[in-house]
């Protein structure tokens, strides 16, 4: 089962069930991947959900991931420090390392910078690229 990071811009997009990209969290609900995340992760999710939506649908969305099977903390041994326009997208990078990630998915431009480091390399993807991926995995 393919393993990701899921950058809180994709996941925010993908919430609303109006959404063109809402198939994400079905897939997430469906188990078709597994997500991994950090404590500093969940903390992004929960102020970004919180300021865009509501408590409630912030509190809501925190509790489905830590019920679901397929949803699983990383533990983080290092800080890579690879993002430097914006070094609080870094967890991500760490998250990534930490849980053999196959990919992180993103829109924010500051992780283009990963495209050119070698090591660790990071597979990036837009959610568009990994739908791809799901439907050719099924």
């Amino acid at each position: 089962m393919l393993k990701v990071i899921i950058d809180t811009n994709v996941l925010v997009s993908a919430l609303s069930s109006k959404s063109i990209h809402h198939w994400l969290i079905q897939a997430l609900l469906n188990e078709q991947f597994q997500l991994f995340v950090t404590a500093e992760i969940l903390l992004e999710y929960e102020e970004i959900l919180k300021s865009k939506y509501s408590d409630t649908v912030a509190g809501n969305f925190l509790i489905a991931l830590n019920e679901l099977p397929n949803v699983y903390f990383a533990r983080i041994y290092f800080r890579w420090s690879l993002i430097n326009d914006d070094p609080d997208d870094n967890k991500f990078v760490d998250c990534y390392v930490a849980a053999g990630a196959y990919y992180l998915i993103t829109h924010d431009s500051h992780f283009n910078i990963l495209r050119s480091v070698t090591f660790p390399k990071v597979n990036l993807l837009t959610i568009d690229e990994f739908k791809l991926i799901l439907i050719n995995e099924e």
